[in-house]
């Protein structure tokens, strides 16, 4: 078993400011090493299954630590007022819109908290409300999910995607094309509601980051040939 001391000095020792510096530019707003996501993946597989140590390292605040964590940790294992921490404390994008929907999407309680966190006020947390979402669609089976919730849901992102926060906005923009691309029966809808939305305009801090336009998305998902393909896992 590893100790949270001892990971952090490696996670330390992998650290650069150059990585640092790139996150820093996709808006990371905090205490992190700059540890590359493929030295995170191979810490991870280092550290499987511990899921105490998952806990303890989020509970760091070190961003590095935060993203490790949510390779680790057991969403099924994690009770709400854990989950509510891990969102609150989430104010990093790569916190708030992959490690805590990783996480909650395996909870028993995922549909209640993305519908909860969807209505917060700060903008981090809507934005994971909207990635748990999306997430449960893409890992669940469609006679598992209730589409009476999320045809209302796609007429909300109709309604309030232009005066939405701006990583609200991206992550509305995402739940569209889960729909589209994860729940088959309710594909018409999902491409009803992205001819509608159009491109979304959202601040991506000058990087070479892309908004993708929901419509010509789900369109490519669907020539693909993956249209309805579910994931076994978030994580990635």
């Amino acid at each position: 078993m590893t100790d949270l001391k001892k990971m952090m000095k490696a996670l330390k020792a992998k650290g650069n400011e150059r990585t640092r510096k790139i996150y820093a530019s996709h808006g990371m707003d905090g205490d992190a090493f700059g540890v590359s996501a493929a030295d995170l993946k191979v810490f991870a597989k280092s550290i499987k299954g511990q899921h105490q140590l998952a806990l303890d390292l989020y509970d760091t605040g070190n961003l590095d630590a935060m993203y490790l964590a949510g390779l680790v940790a057991d969403g099924a294992q994690m009770n709400k007022k854990q989950l509510e921490a891990w969102a609150k404390q989430a104010a990093w994008v790569w916190a708030s819109e992959y490690v805590v929907p990783w996480v909650t999407a395996e909870s028993k309680h995922a549909q209640t908290l993305a519908l909860k966190w969807m209505d917060a006020k700060q903008e981090h947390i809507a934005a994971a409300g909207w990635c748990t979402y999306a997430g449960i669609m893409t890992t669940t089976a469609d006679d598992e999910l209730d589409f009476a919730e999320i045809k209302a849901l796609l007429k909300r992102v109709e309604k309030e995607i232009d005066g939405a926060k701006n990583r609200v906005r991206y992550t509305m923009n995402g739940f569209v094309i889960a729909v589209g691309s994860a729940v088959t029966p309710l594909a018409k809808q999902a491409h009803a509601t992205a001819k509608k939305i159009g491109k979304v305009q959202v601040d991506m801090r000058g990087t070479a980051c892309k908004v993708p336009v929901a419509s010509d998305y789900i369109t490519k998902i669907e020539k693909a040939g993956r249209a309805g393909k579910k994931r076994s896992a978030l994580r990635c």
